[in-house]
Protein backbone atom coordinates (compact mmCIF):
# COMPACT_ATOMS: atom_id res chain seq x y z
CA UNK A 1 0.00 0.00 0.00
CA UNK A 2 1.65 3.60 -1.01
CA UNK A 3 2.62 6.00 1.77
CA UNK A 4 -0.26 8.63 2.11
CA UNK A 5 2.75 10.56 3.81
CA UNK A 6 4.53 10.25 0.72
CA UNK A 7 1.72 11.32 -1.40
CA UNK A 8 3.09 14.93 -3.49
CA UNK A 9 -0.24 17.23 -2.24
CA UNK A 10 1.19 16.37 1.42
CA UNK A 11 5.02 17.04 0.59
CA UNK A 12 4.39 20.18 -1.61
CA UNK A 13 2.02 21.47 1.72
CA UNK A 14 5.10 20.66 3.97
CA UNK A 15 7.48 22.49 1.39
CA UNK A 16 4.84 25.59 1.31
CA UNK A 17 4.31 25.92 4.63
CA UNK A 18 7.98 25.42 5.52
CA UNK A 19 8.61 28.74 2.87
CA UNK A 20 5.87 30.51 4.52
CA UNK A 21 7.61 30.78 7.56
CA UNK A 22 10.83 32.41 6.15
CA UNK A 23 9.13 36.22 6.00
CA UNK A 24 10.02 36.37 10.17
CA UNK A 25 13.26 35.12 9.68
CA UNK A 26 14.35 37.44 6.76
CA UNK A 27 13.17 40.15 8.57
CA UNK A 28 15.17 39.76 11.49
CA UNK A 29 18.31 38.77 9.13
CA UNK A 30 18.07 42.35 7.55
CA UNK A 31 18.65 44.41 10.71
CA UNK A 32 21.86 43.24 11.03
CA UNK A 33 23.08 42.44 7.36
CA UNK A 34 22.69 43.44 3.64
CA UNK A 35 20.04 41.67 1.61
CA UNK A 36 22.12 39.69 -0.72
CA UNK A 37 24.76 38.71 1.65
CA UNK A 38 22.39 37.55 3.92
CA UNK A 39 20.90 35.44 0.96
CA UNK A 40 24.01 34.34 0.18
CA UNK A 41 25.08 32.89 3.35
CA UNK A 42 21.21 31.39 3.85
CA UNK A 43 21.24 29.43 0.55
CA UNK A 44 24.88 28.21 1.15
CA UNK A 45 24.75 27.04 4.48
CA UNK A 46 21.18 25.40 2.66
CA UNK A 47 23.22 23.53 0.79
CA UNK A 48 25.70 22.65 3.31
CA UNK A 49 23.48 21.15 5.88
CA UNK A 50 21.67 18.76 2.85
CA UNK A 51 25.26 17.39 2.03
CA UNK A 52 25.28 14.55 4.87
CA UNK A 53 22.07 12.90 3.22
CA UNK A 54 23.98 13.03 -0.44
CA UNK A 55 25.97 9.63 -0.06
CA UNK A 56 29.58 8.99 -0.08
CA UNK A 57 31.78 11.71 0.07
CA UNK A 58 34.09 10.36 -2.07
CA UNK A 59 32.05 9.51 -4.99
CA UNK A 60 30.58 13.50 -4.79
CA UNK A 61 33.36 14.88 -6.93
CA UNK A 62 32.98 13.37 -9.85
CA UNK A 63 29.30 13.34 -9.71
CA UNK A 64 29.28 16.72 -9.66
CA UNK A 65 31.49 17.58 -12.13
CA UNK A 66 29.85 15.11 -14.66
CA UNK A 67 26.51 17.10 -14.12
CA UNK A 68 28.61 20.62 -13.31
CA UNK A 69 26.56 22.30 -16.58
CA UNK A 70 23.42 21.40 -15.77
CA UNK A 71 24.02 22.30 -11.79
CA UNK A 72 25.33 25.67 -13.01
CA UNK A 73 21.79 26.00 -15.41
CA UNK A 74 20.04 25.08 -12.33
CA UNK A 75 21.65 27.46 -9.94
CA UNK A 76 21.63 30.49 -11.99
CA UNK A 77 18.01 30.57 -12.22
CA UNK A 78 16.96 29.12 -9.12
CA UNK A 79 18.81 30.42 -6.78
CA UNK A 80 21.14 33.49 -7.69
CA UNK A 81 19.00 35.14 -10.50
CA UNK A 82 15.74 34.19 -8.47
CA UNK A 83 16.44 35.60 -5.43
CA UNK A 84 19.22 38.54 -6.49
CA UNK A 85 15.93 40.11 -8.43
CA UNK A 86 13.44 39.16 -5.37
CA UNK A 87 15.13 40.94 -2.92
CA UNK A 88 16.03 43.74 -5.42
CA UNK A 89 12.74 44.01 -6.68
CA UNK A 90 10.85 43.67 -2.94
CA UNK A 91 13.09 46.27 -1.79
CA UNK A 92 11.23 48.79 -4.58
CA UNK A 93 7.49 47.72 -4.38
CA UNK A 94 5.36 48.96 -2.13
CA UNK A 95 4.31 45.85 0.37
CA UNK A 96 0.75 44.80 -1.03
CA UNK A 97 2.28 45.38 -4.30
CA UNK A 98 5.17 42.99 -4.02
CA UNK A 99 2.89 40.47 -1.90
CA UNK A 100 0.48 40.28 -5.12
CA UNK A 101 3.30 40.26 -8.08
CA UNK A 102 5.12 37.08 -6.44
CA UNK A 103 1.80 35.11 -5.32
CA UNK A 104 1.23 35.46 -9.02
CA UNK A 105 4.19 32.92 -9.76
CA UNK A 106 1.96 29.86 -10.56
CA UNK A 107 0.93 31.78 -13.24
CA UNK A 108 4.29 31.91 -14.43
CA UNK A 109 4.75 28.81 -14.46
CA UNK A 110 2.13 27.42 -15.75
CA UNK A 111 2.68 29.79 -18.74
CA UNK A 112 5.92 28.37 -18.92
CA UNK A 113 4.96 25.06 -18.81
CA UNK A 114 2.55 25.23 -20.89
CA UNK A 115 5.22 26.45 -23.84
CA UNK A 116 7.87 24.53 -23.21
CA UNK A 117 6.72 21.17 -21.61
CA UNK A 118 4.56 18.83 -23.86
CA UNK A 119 2.35 17.18 -21.40
CA UNK A 120 1.87 20.00 -18.99
CA UNK A 121 -0.57 22.12 -21.06
CA UNK A 122 -2.91 25.02 -19.22
CA UNK A 123 -6.12 24.08 -19.88
CA UNK A 124 -9.78 26.15 -18.74
CA UNK A 125 -9.81 23.93 -15.00
CA UNK A 126 -5.86 24.71 -14.50
CA UNK A 127 -6.78 28.94 -15.57
CA UNK A 128 -9.56 28.96 -13.74
CA UNK A 129 -7.55 27.52 -10.31
CA UNK A 130 -4.76 29.58 -11.32
CA UNK A 131 -6.99 32.78 -11.09
CA UNK A 132 -8.99 31.94 -8.28
CA UNK A 133 -5.46 31.65 -6.64
CA UNK A 134 -4.18 34.87 -7.87
CA UNK A 135 -7.49 36.75 -6.36
CA UNK A 136 -7.15 35.57 -3.06
CA UNK A 137 -3.90 36.16 -3.22
CA UNK A 138 -4.76 39.92 -3.80
CA UNK A 139 -7.56 39.81 -0.84
CA UNK A 140 -4.89 38.47 1.43
CA UNK A 141 -2.43 41.59 0.21
CA UNK A 142 -4.18 43.88 0.33
CA UNK A 143 -6.04 43.67 3.79
CA UNK A 144 -2.31 43.53 5.16
CA UNK A 145 -0.10 46.34 3.59
CA UNK A 146 -0.81 49.86 2.67
CA UNK A 147 -1.07 50.06 -1.36
CA UNK A 148 0.59 53.35 -3.30
CA UNK A 149 0.41 54.27 -6.75
CA UNK A 150 3.25 52.80 -8.73
CA UNK A 151 5.71 55.51 -9.87
CA UNK A 152 9.15 54.61 -11.73
CA UNK A 153 10.54 53.26 -8.95
CA UNK A 154 7.30 50.65 -8.14
CA UNK A 155 7.32 50.08 -11.62
CA UNK A 156 10.56 48.51 -11.76
CA UNK A 157 10.56 46.55 -8.92
CA UNK A 158 7.23 45.17 -10.56
CA UNK A 159 9.73 44.18 -13.46
CA UNK A 160 12.31 42.10 -11.69
CA UNK A 161 9.55 40.76 -9.50
CA UNK A 162 7.87 39.21 -12.54
CA UNK A 163 11.89 38.66 -14.15
CA UNK A 164 11.73 36.63 -10.69
CA UNK A 165 9.02 34.64 -11.31
CA UNK A 166 9.89 33.69 -14.63
CA UNK A 167 13.71 32.91 -13.29
CA UNK A 168 11.86 30.75 -10.98
CA UNK A 169 9.36 28.60 -13.69
CA UNK A 170 12.92 28.55 -16.22
CA UNK A 171 14.67 26.55 -13.15
CA UNK A 172 11.59 24.20 -12.25
CA UNK A 173 11.50 22.97 -15.69
CA UNK A 174 15.13 22.46 -16.15
CA UNK A 175 15.01 20.31 -12.49
CA UNK A 176 11.76 18.40 -14.34
CA UNK A 177 13.60 17.75 -17.22
CA UNK A 178 17.01 16.62 -16.39
CA UNK A 179 17.81 13.25 -16.48
CA UNK A 180 21.09 12.62 -15.79
CA UNK A 181 22.33 10.57 -12.91
CA UNK A 182 22.18 12.75 -9.87
CA UNK A 183 20.00 12.27 -7.18
CA UNK A 184 18.05 15.40 -6.57
CA UNK A 185 19.87 16.15 -2.85
CA UNK A 186 22.64 15.74 -4.71
CA UNK A 187 21.66 18.41 -7.08
CA UNK A 188 19.84 20.87 -5.01
CA UNK A 189 23.14 20.60 -2.39
CA UNK A 190 25.12 21.45 -5.32
CA UNK A 191 22.91 24.35 -6.83
CA UNK A 192 22.19 25.98 -3.19
CA UNK A 193 25.85 26.04 -2.30
CA UNK A 194 26.81 27.26 -6.13
CA UNK A 195 23.98 30.03 -6.09
CA UNK A 196 24.50 31.21 -2.80
CA UNK A 197 28.36 31.41 -3.08
CA UNK A 198 27.90 33.79 -6.34
CA UNK A 199 25.32 35.72 -4.12
CA UNK A 200 27.69 36.32 -1.17
CA UNK A 201 30.47 37.21 -3.87
CA UNK A 202 28.11 39.69 -5.78
CA UNK A 203 27.09 41.55 -2.44
CA UNK A 204 30.59 42.27 -1.83
CA UNK A 205 31.29 45.15 -4.41
CA UNK A 206 27.76 46.31 -4.25
CA UNK A 207 26.93 45.96 -0.68
CA UNK A 208 30.01 46.08 0.93
CA UNK A 209 31.02 43.81 3.98
CA UNK A 210 31.63 43.98 7.91
CA UNK A 211 33.11 41.83 10.15
CA UNK A 212 30.70 42.12 13.24
CA UNK A 213 29.55 40.18 15.95
CA UNK A 214 25.66 39.68 15.57
CA UNK A 215 22.87 39.11 18.10
CA UNK A 216 21.84 35.60 18.89
CA UNK A 217 18.30 35.75 17.24
CA UNK A 218 20.41 37.00 13.36
CA UNK A 219 21.81 33.32 13.74
CA UNK A 220 19.13 31.60 14.99
CA UNK A 221 17.02 33.22 11.73
CA UNK A 222 19.99 32.28 9.48
CA UNK A 223 19.86 28.82 10.65
CA UNK A 224 16.01 28.65 10.60
CA UNK A 225 16.30 30.03 7.22
CA UNK A 226 18.90 27.83 6.32
CA UNK A 227 17.20 24.93 7.14
CA UNK A 228 14.17 25.55 5.63
CA UNK A 229 15.92 26.20 2.34
CA UNK A 230 17.35 22.61 2.42
CA UNK A 231 14.41 21.01 3.49
CA UNK A 232 11.74 22.72 1.11
CA UNK A 233 14.18 22.84 -1.56
CA UNK A 234 15.17 19.60 -1.76
CA UNK A 235 11.18 18.32 -1.31
CA UNK A 236 10.46 20.37 -3.95
CA UNK A 237 13.48 18.89 -6.75
CA UNK A 238 12.01 15.55 -5.18
CA UNK A 239 8.59 16.25 -6.51
CA UNK A 240 9.37 17.89 -9.86
CA UNK A 241 11.33 14.46 -10.65
CA UNK A 242 8.61 12.13 -10.25
CA UNK A 243 7.20 11.32 -13.53
CA UNK A 244 3.18 12.18 -12.75
CA UNK A 245 4.72 15.65 -11.45
CA UNK A 246 3.62 18.43 -13.62
CA UNK A 247 5.51 22.01 -13.29
CA UNK A 248 2.02 23.73 -13.66
CA UNK A 249 0.19 21.46 -10.93
CA UNK A 250 2.74 21.36 -8.89
CA UNK A 251 3.35 25.44 -8.33
CA UNK A 252 -0.12 25.51 -7.97
CA UNK A 253 0.38 24.58 -4.22
CA UNK A 254 2.79 27.72 -3.68
CA UNK A 255 -0.76 29.66 -3.03
CA UNK A 256 -1.18 28.27 0.45
CA UNK A 257 2.21 30.46 0.98
CA UNK A 258 0.25 33.66 1.78
CA UNK A 259 -2.16 31.95 3.46
CA UNK A 260 0.30 30.31 6.09
CA UNK A 261 2.00 33.46 5.90
CA UNK A 262 -1.29 35.47 7.58
CA UNK A 263 -2.13 32.61 9.83
CA UNK A 264 1.90 33.35 11.26
CA UNK A 265 1.27 36.55 11.95
CA UNK A 266 -2.03 36.78 14.00
CA UNK A 267 -0.72 34.12 15.65
CA UNK A 268 2.89 35.85 16.24
CA UNK A 269 2.13 39.21 16.21
CA UNK A 270 -0.24 40.61 18.95
CA UNK A 271 -1.27 44.05 16.42
CA UNK A 272 -2.57 41.78 14.05
CA UNK A 273 -5.73 39.83 13.64
CA UNK A 274 -8.07 37.54 11.59
CA UNK A 275 -10.70 39.96 9.13
CA UNK A 276 -12.89 39.36 6.60
CA UNK A 277 -11.17 40.46 3.41
CA UNK A 278 -8.05 37.76 3.97
CA UNK A 279 -10.03 34.88 4.97
CA UNK A 280 -12.28 35.41 2.14
CA UNK A 281 -9.09 35.65 0.53
CA UNK A 282 -7.87 32.04 2.13
CA UNK A 283 -11.60 30.00 1.30
CA UNK A 284 -11.10 31.31 -2.74
CA UNK A 285 -7.23 29.88 -2.80
CA UNK A 286 -8.66 26.73 -0.75
CA UNK A 287 -11.57 26.63 -3.59
CA UNK A 288 -8.67 26.91 -6.14
CA UNK A 289 -6.69 24.19 -4.54
CA UNK A 290 -9.75 21.98 -4.66
CA UNK A 291 -10.50 22.24 -7.93
CA UNK A 292 -6.96 21.71 -8.97
CA UNK A 293 -7.24 18.26 -7.18
CA UNK A 294 -10.61 17.73 -8.54
CA UNK A 295 -9.30 18.20 -12.35
CA UNK A 296 -6.72 16.14 -11.55
CA UNK A 297 -8.14 12.89 -9.74
CA UNK A 298 -10.84 13.19 -12.60
CA UNK A 299 -7.74 12.92 -15.29
CA UNK A 300 -6.02 10.18 -13.18
CA UNK A 301 -8.97 7.99 -13.33
CA UNK A 302 -9.69 8.30 -16.83
CA UNK A 303 -6.41 7.37 -17.43
CA UNK A 304 -6.79 4.32 -15.64
CA UNK A 305 -10.10 3.28 -17.42
CA UNK A 306 -8.57 3.75 -20.39
CA UNK A 307 -5.60 1.38 -19.66
CA UNK A 308 -7.59 -1.03 -18.47
CA UNK A 309 -9.61 -1.35 -21.58
CA UNK A 310 -8.91 -4.44 -23.63
CA UNK A 311 -7.03 -3.97 -26.78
Amino acid sequence: MKNKLLDTPFLAVIACLLWSSAFVGIKIGLKYTTPLQFAGLRFFFAGLLIMPFCGSPMKLPALIKKNSDKILMISFFQTFLLYALFYTGLSMVPGALGAIVIGSAPLFSALLAHCSVKDDKLGLSKFLSIFLGILGVILISLNRFEYSTAGNRELLGIFLLILANISSGIGNIIVMKHNAQISPLVLNSAQLMTGGLCLFLVSLPVEGFSMQLNPPEYYMALLWLSFLSAAAFSIWFILLKRPEVKVSDLNLWKFIIPVCGAILSWAVLPEEKPELVPVAGMLIIAASLILLNFTNRKQSVAHSDIRSRPL
